[in-house]
């Protein structure tokens, strides 16, 4: 699993050095693609078949399905990390992400995602409202079991 949050440096070729915890999980290659909150994600090669598989059986007919399989598919990169752990993020998605000179590396237990600082802090001011997070997330079924 991907868990826990990193800053990390980007050196002058747009390469960042995974975190030690998450370059086992990523041999073989994984994708990388724009997130729904100007961010980036980062999945693995079994965990981006199995979104595909489901955003293909959606009914095309409907424009927001296509619109989903636009955004995923056509910011998604196969990549791979080089012998030293270093992944590049594609200028494209660092201009979408408005990421600059440091990336925030957030796990999400099937995937991680790519914050550029300033966003980030946004997202976490949101996250760390106790009192409003207890209705925000009052809908959704949080269980051990």
């Amino acid at each position: 699993m991907f868990l826990g949050k990193y800053s990390i440096a980007l050196d002058d070729k747009n390469r960042f050095l995974l975190p030690a915890s998450f370059r086992k999980n990523l041999s073989g290659g994984f994708y990388i693609a724009q997130g729904f909150d100007h961010n980036l994600w980062v999945l693995t090669l079994g965990a981006f078949e199995s979104i595909y598989r489901k955003m293909s059986s959606l009914n095309l007919a409907d424009p927001l399905a296509r619109m989903l399989l636009r955004m995923i598919l056509s910011t998604a990169h196969e990549i791979e990390a080089d012998q030293d752990g270093n992944i590049i993020i594609p200028t494209e998605l660092k201009e979408f992400a408005k990421i600059k000179q440091t990336v925030l590396i957030i796990g999400q237990g099937d995937y991680f995602e790519i914050w550029e600082t300033t966003s980030w802090a946004k997202q976490e001011s949101q996250l760390r409202d106790a009192k409003t997070n207890s209705s925000r997330f009052s809908s959704l079924s949080v269980a051990t079991r």
